[in-house]
């Protein structure tokens, strides 16, 4: 796997988005890779815009069941959001993937139950990045498919969106690598309510149930303090990995730093060489015990991703809940993030998702476009606040930047305003280095 990281790693893909007449989309002209090899056609969806009302479809089923939300107090709030940027002063824009969708699950649990989240838990790239676009898989062993098109924008019509997304390589159930996994639950006081605890006991069920003979799991607790309760266990041993899991109960303070920490020594301890090795951390993120402000628990976790051992987060719960936080490990940690509202979504993640949610295929993924300042007056990125780079850190690998699982895809929207009415012409070129 290191290997392949480092190959990688000299990935560039170029794109150039070319705008369409009259609103009518049209995808990208070529692909051109390392600027060697030769042009061929981007891989389009035509499908593309039939997923948002298929995943509501799922949303719509659950809200039958969920109170009806009337009269919100909506606040008057300054979106954090990215400004405008002049093409002549600024042509390139680079920022890190994300492929985290918490904020889109969390942010429905909440209106699901009658109120609005915190305004600093909405992350437009998240919500924009839960859906299913129906991306073509790539072809001729290549690691990603690329797709783009420019369209109108629904809210300005003097302005075009345009809409890139990229989608890796798929590993099927029985194609991919072992895997070593550190299961690291949350069982302070705070996770006995219904949605926490019991909640995650039946989602890691689910992923039990989807391992192989050849996986291991090991089970780490944390509360007070830390502790192994399920030393590495076959894959195939279900009904032991159950037993452990079933027999948690919630009770005491919060020592995550501390649950961290061994999770990681138990994973580096019995890493595979040729396998998938992760960390996966349930909690609600109220870290009140040893390291526990942002700060803190974000110098802890860069320390800990130079074993090479991922991280997947999952969150549970309100009320007391620390989105920041688990948001900081995941982000941090070379890890990806999601916030388990429901069985439906634990059965979404860990279920018919797991590999893409296990298996990395590329780290440190970066997108940089750079705008024809010819026909393009100013653009702004919808979301990726707070995963912008400066236009050296894309060359830079020692950059930190996000992680693409086995089938993951990634949706970016830019929307442009142009100094004239233009067809068929460049908009601009994206470049991609992981």
């Amino acid at each position: 796997m290191k290997n392949i990281f480092k190959t990688l790693s000299t990935y560039i893909v170029l794109v150039y988005l070319c705008c369409a007449c009259e609103g009518n989309e049209k995808p990208a002209d070529g692909l051109r890779k390392d600027l060697k090899t030769e042009e061929r056609k981007s891989e389009a969806s035509p499908q593309a815009e039939k997923n948002l009302s298929n995943d509501l479809k799922f949303d719509k089923k659950e809200e039958k069941e969920a109170p009806i939300v009337k009269d919100i107090d909506v606040p008057a709030i300054k979106a954090n959001e990215n400004p405008f940027v002049n093409v002549t002063q600024m042509p390139t824009s680079t920022f890190s993937i994300d492929v985290d969708n918490a904020s889109y699950t969390y942010t429905r649990n909440f209106i699901q139950n009658g109120s609005l989240p915190p305004v600093e838990s909405v992350r437009l790239e998240e919500f924009i990045n839960y859906f299913d676009y129906n991306y073509s898989s790539p072809k001729d062993n290549q690691p990603f498919s690329v797709y783009s098109e420019v369209g109108n924008c629904p809210w300005n019509d003097k302005n075009k969106l345009v809409h890139i997304g990229l989608k890796g390589k798929e590993i099927s159930q029985k194609g991919r690598k072992p895997a070593n996994l550190v299961f690291l639950i949350d069982v302070s006081g705070s996770m006995s309510d219904e949605n926490k605890l019991p909640l995650l006991k039946r989602a890691f069920t689910e992923l039990v149930n989807n391992l192989g003979e050849e996986d291991k799991v090991s089970m780490v607790v944390y509360a007070g303090a830390a502790g192994l309760v399920l030393p590495p266990t076959p894959g195939g041993d279900k009904s032991k990995i159950l037993n452990a899991l079933n027999n948690l109960n919630a009770g005491g303070s919060t020592a995550g730093g501390e649950g961290l920490r061994l999770a990681y020594q138990v994973a580096e301890k019995n890493k595979l060489t040729n396998g998938n090795n992760r960390v996966i951390i349930a909690s609600d993120g109220d870290f009140n015990v040893g390291e526990s402000s942002d700060e803190a628990m974000q110098n802890l976790i860069e320390e800990k991703r130079k074993s090479g051992v991922f991280i997947t987060v999952l969150g549970f719960g309100q009320g007391n809940y620390q989105d920041n936080k688990m948001e900081i490990i995941a982000n941090k940690g070379n890890g990806n993030y999601y916030y388990i509202d429901n069985l439906n979504e634990a059965k979404r993640v860990l279920g018919t998702g797991l590999t893409s949610t296990l298996v990395t295929i590329a780290k440190d993924v970066k997108i940089q476009v750079e705008f024809n300042k010819q026909y393009v007056k100013t653009y702004r990125l919808l979301g990726y606040e707070n995963r912008m780079l400066e236009n050296k850190d894309f060359a830079d690998d020692k950059k930190d930047a996000g992680e693409i699982g086995a089938g993951h895809t990634v949706t970016a929207i830019y929307e442009v305003e142009l100094n004239q009415d233009v067809a068929n012409v460049a908009l601009a070129e994206l470049r991609m280095r992981y």
